[in-house]
């Protein structure tokens, strides 16, 4: 009774941050000024805003006339002076923690400055707002009557500067984490940011096997690792058996739809729930409106201001961006944000697509890096992704992950194509069969994919390799990038890493 209680308290205390979501939703452009307005004034005096007259600036195009928009590598300088000490450059508050980006495989590390108000007003808030909407959606919820599950990356102190501190964002929140949030999560601190990530699997799962957890939240990849060893562990081949008062899993880094039979799978409970947010280093930008729809709601009040960059402006010197009041249904455009961290029209590298207007509800749709257009077809992970979902379907298997990148015309003997490699849960009895669904599936999603696949025009039939397992795995632990915010790169327009992970594969 007394659990129950306790739950329908914290519900409670939750779902008082509705109006303020439903706010904004009816009331975006008013919100985003809002934000707009606050960082200008915030930053005037900084290194940054006396070099771009932002005591001056009263409207939107002021700022972009005077602003141009950057990348990392563009604000590199300044950041690298936040780590030695210096303040108040981008931002006016001590910048003492940043997130460590591992989005890709890349070797350079990129350092997101983390301020103040980026935790409370972002991260934390947006932490409070899943678990507000999703108690608002789900008002007969038990979430909050046992502990929930982060999956975290590890920190350590910069040797730069002993004041300044860093790991991956799981890292950084955990660290800095409210007491209410502390008291819901387990494992403990000190499992969680392990930096062994296998040391840490095994850890997480020996403390967590006989707690009562509800919920957990971590990247897909990672999570299914925990659930392995959990049925390791247990014999088990159902995680409810292990905890059957699960009832939420909140997912994000990377797009769920490969994965969403397999969690059926994992988790066989009439009850379970699923959450898509959208989460990174450099900010928290969208949450899963309903429980029924994957699509994300934009949330307009963390300290963000966004800009959509159409992707025929991408790459151009002097690229145009739009406005939520200009945006288009099913449209691709790059990411611009101005963040309360001080980072300044900062180009991210992730592409989103909105499905809806009024509210403002956006899907990921790829990275700016991560497609593939060597013959014109313009695929991008969008695509990819509900590819391999249908294909797997009609093949009655189960994708645990996969890439792939362009073969050309040199390796081909003649016509193009693009090389996949994926690895299954059980590898298909017919391969050839499999790649032939996924073909057809892929035209049927891509009219320009269709186009140079026509009569075998300018791109032949895929060619698929079947990975051993744990291929994934093992390849990213060979490349130090276990766990946390680490993904296995989708797509790419090159053949640099699907010709490491080729001769990776015959070792």
């Amino acid at each position: 009774m007394a659990i129950g209680l306790i739950n329908n308290i914290i519900s409670w205390f939750m779902k008082q941050r509705i109006p303020q979501i439903e706010q904004f939703v009816n009331q975006p452009e008013r919100a985003q000024e809002e934000v707009f307005h606050y960082l200008i004034d915030m930053a005037k005096d900084t290194e940054w805003g006396k070099k771009h007259g932002y005591a001056s600036i009263t409207n939107l195009q002021q700022f972009k006339e005077r602003v141009p928009i950057s990348t990392y590598p563009d604000l590199k300088p300044k950041i690298d002076r936040l780590i030695n000490g210096e303040q108040n450059v981008l931002w006016p508050t001590e910048i003492k923690w940043f997130a460590k980006s591992s989005g890709t495989t890349a070797d350079k590390s990129k350092f997101i400055p983390v301020s103040q108000e980026a935790l409370d007003d972002c991260h934390f808030k947006a932490g409070r707002d899943v678990m507000a909407l999703y108690c608002h959606n789900n008002p007969n919820n038990n979430v909050f009557t046992g502990r929930g599950i982060v999956m975290g990356g590890s920190t350590q102190v910069n040797k730069l500067n002993e004041k300044a501190h860093f790991g991956d964002v799981s890292a950084v929140l955990m660290r800095n984490m409210p007491l209410l949030a502390q008291i819901i999560k387990t494992p403990s601190l000190k499992v969680t940011l392990l930096e062994d990530y296998e040391e840490k699997i095994n850890r997480m799962a020996e403390e967590t096997v006989k707690r009562n957890i509800t919920h957990i939240a971590g990247v897909p990849t990672w999570t299914v690792v925990l659930i392995e060893k959990l049925f390791e562990m247990t014999g088990k081949d159902n995680l409810a058996d292990i905890w059957p008062n699960i009832e939420l899993y909140i997912h994000g880094g990377v797009s769920f739809t490969p994965y969403r039979e397999q969690f059926k799978q994992l988790i066989r409970k009439e009850d379970m729930w699923y959450m898509e947010t959208y989460n990174a280093s450099e900010g928290f930008f969208g949450i899963q409106h309903s429980l029924y729809n994957p699509e994300m709601l934009l949330m307009l009040d963390y300290g963000i201001f966004y800009e959509f960059m159409p992707m025929d402006e991408y790459g151009k010197a002097h690229p145009k961006t739009v406005q939520l009041n200009q945006v288009e249904l099913d449209k691709n455009y790059a990411l611009v944000i101005s963040t309360n961290a001080g980072l300044w029209r900062y180009l991210i590298g992730d592409t989103i697509q909105f499905t809806s207007l009024y509210p403002f509800r956006i899907k990921v749709s790829g990275r700016t890096k991560f497609f593939i257009n060597a013959f014109g077809e313009e695929v991008i992970v969008d695509n990819t992704d509900k590819a391999i979902l249908e294909a797997s379907k009609q093949s009655g298997v189960r994708v645990k992950d996969y890439t792939a990148g362009p073969m050309y015309f040199t390796d081909t003997g003649g016509k193009g194509g693009h090389e996949w490699i994926i690895e299954f849960d059980d590898p298909p009895a017919d391969v050839e069969a499999f790649t032939r669904q996924l073909d057809a599936v892929l035209q049927g999603l891509n009219s320009d994919y269709e186009a140079k696949r026509r009569n075998d025009m300018a791109l032949q039939l895929p060619k698929v390799h079947v990975a051993p397992k744990q291929f994934f795995y093992n390849w990213l632990k060979s490349k130090g990038k276990l766990g946390g915010q680490n993904k296995v790169p989708r797509l790419s327009n090159e053949r640099e890493l699907l010709e490491d992970m080729l001769a990776f594969m015959h070792r």
